[in-house]
């Protein structure tokens, strides 16, 4: 599983993975408590309104980022980003009303909607070997799941000596030595052909999107994945100092819990994606998530129940998530994959943008009971969209005719079938304008 790190411009950027998480983990438990502060058992309201801003902010920026980074130098762009985040988390602990967290947020967000997808889309070029890829991408999971763990369980030990607040100066560090990291690595250079015009930079995401029934498929699940995910972060400090009267450090270790069920799946995804397909790993996760939502307002009635449902939680959750990157992979050339992951990016944070609200909402204006309830139907219609639409069988080579072309073009040496019939490794680009049918 970490071979992956023997590379040493992925080990560097794995590192500041890991460092920028770290960072990042420490500010979300201290925006909850934050926000807690400033609303108490409405917190949920505030912490679903800002989390709304943040997934605004990927979806409007991300796709533009991604085509106007195209001919940027990677590093530049990555530090760059680094350090407006390591200012704005400095800034954090001076907050006193809800519009400057607002602020704050999305200026956060709008460099982390830039930032990542262009991280995203390095990994395949440094890593070209499938297997290493996929080692990978359980290695990012494994790098989020642990600071899942480890930052809630140092913002615990932090807060019984210091104030909240201050846990926004560890986030500012975590940016900071991430920058380091990048300007460190020696990133993939960037193409020398003659970039494609802007536009077509701008929607090709959306257009693999729209045109691969596994691409499809696979946003189904992100709607999925939301649905749980909005419920662990907008209402875990909601049902741990509200409901159970507990302290800002249970609300610590309740995330903790949720990222260790994560943890766990990510350890376990690279043996099992060798034998289920990424479909039914990915199905599988969310209708876990499912089960644990409708169970929520029976089950989640103490502080314990409450960690042993966001560990199963936090499993299903990776399930839905890691083997993502494949998918993506799978599904696009090199030359398309930028834009592709900035798709993914802005597209999986719209399903966001309806949960994390329903979250708050809900749990404010009625009780978190109610909105387990009404995020499970949002989880369970993700899960099911997602197994109508991504074909159950999905070969990565698929028989296919083009009839504009010469016999004796050299695309058709590839592969060859009956009657001008040829088989490859399929994805929609300049030469495949259309998904195969079942009869080609």
């Amino acid at each position: 599983m970490f071979s992956p790190l023997r590379h040493g411009a992925y080990r560097h950027l794995f590192t500041a993975q890991v460092a920028a998480l770290l960072g990042t983990g420490m500010a979300t438990v201290a925006l909850g408590l934050l926000a807690h502060d400033l609303a108490g058992a409405s917190a949920g309201q505030i912490l679903g309104a800002a989390l709304a801003i943040k997934m605004v902010a990927y979806i409007g920026v991300a796709p533009f980022a991604s085509a106007l980074a195209a001919r940027l130098p990677r590093k530049t762009l990555l530090v760059s980003l680094d350090l407006v985040r390591a200012g704005v988390a400095a800034s954090l602990p001076f907050v006193a009303e809800p519009w400057q967290v607002y602020a704050l947020m999305t200026v956060l967000y709008v460099a982390s909607a830039a930032f990542t997808p262009a991280f995203q889309a390095m990994i395949p070029d440094l890593l070209p070997d499938e297997t290493e890829y996929t080692k990978a991408l359980s290695l990012s999971r494994l790098a989020a799941d642990l600071e899942s763990v480890a930052s809630p369980v140092l913002a615990a030990l932090l807060l019984a000596v210091m104030s909240y607040s201050n846990l926004f100066a560890g986030t500012a560090v975590g940016f900071v030595v991430s920058a380091l990291f990048v300007v460190s690595a020696v990133l993939p250079a960037l193409s020398t052909a003659r970039p494609r015009p802007f536009l077509q930079r701008l929607t090709g995401g959306l257009r693999l999107f729209a045109l691969t029934p596994r691409l499809r498929g696979l946003l189904a699940i992100s709607l999925a994945t939301a649905a749980g995910g909005a419920m662990v972060f907008v209402n875990t400090v909601v049902l741990v100092q509200s409901r159970f009267a507990m302290s800002e450090q249970a609300t610590a270790w309740a995330l903790a819990a949720f990222g260790g069920g994560s943890m766990t799946a990510a350890v376990v995804l690279p043996r099992l994606l060798v034998r289920v397909s990424d479909r039914t790993a990915m199905a599988l996760g969310a209708g876990v998530m499912t089960l644990v939502l409708l169970s929520g307002p029976w089950v989640a009635v103490s502080y314990p129940a409450l960690l042993m449902l966001w560990v199963v939680m936090g499993f299903g959750y990776s399930l839905t998530i890691t083997p993502a990157g494949r998918a993506l992979r799978r599904s696009s050339n090199a030359a398309d994959r930028p834009a592709l992951f900035a798709a993914q990016f802005a597209l999986s944070h719209a399903c966001w943008l309806i949960a994390y609200p329903v979250a708050g909402m809900v749990s404010a204006e009625v009780d978190p009971g109610a909105a387990f309830l009404v995020l499970a139907g949002l989880c369970a219609t993700g899960t099911v969209l997602a197994l109508v639409i991504w074909p159950a069988h999905d070969p990565e080579n698929l028989p296919h005719r083009h009839d504009d072309l010469g016999a004796d073009d050299p695309h058709l040496a590839e592969g060859h079938g009956a009657a001008g019939v040829h088989a490859h490794p399929f994805v929609i680009d300049e030469r495949h304008r259309r998904w195969p049918t079942t009869k080609e």
